[in-house]
């Protein structure tokens, strides 16, 4: 499903930074093939660093975490 935004800004440089972080993180969380409790309250604490969360960010975990977990790629490590 496409979901567009024809109202929104296009992101800051600092929203930029926050999403290449953002990225790095998780990758190295799901390097391993899992994601536990502790790695996902840490992509939380890192999605909430700058007091909100953007829609980019959203995508972003959506893409590379809960797609995956949906095709078999990933799974949760409660």
């Amino acid at each position: 499903m496409k979901i567009e935004r024809p109202n929104a800004n296009s992101p800051t440089p600092e929203e930029l930074q926050d999403l290449a972080r953002l990225k790095k993180a998780i990758e190295q969380v799901t390097a391993n093939g899992k994601v536990s409790k502790a790695e996902c309250e840490r992509i939380k604490g890192i999605m909430w660093a700058d007091g909100k969360i953007t829609p980019e960010e959203l995508e972003l975990c959506r893409t590379m975490i809960y797609n995956k977990i949906t095709a078999g790629e990933l799974e949760w490590e409660y």
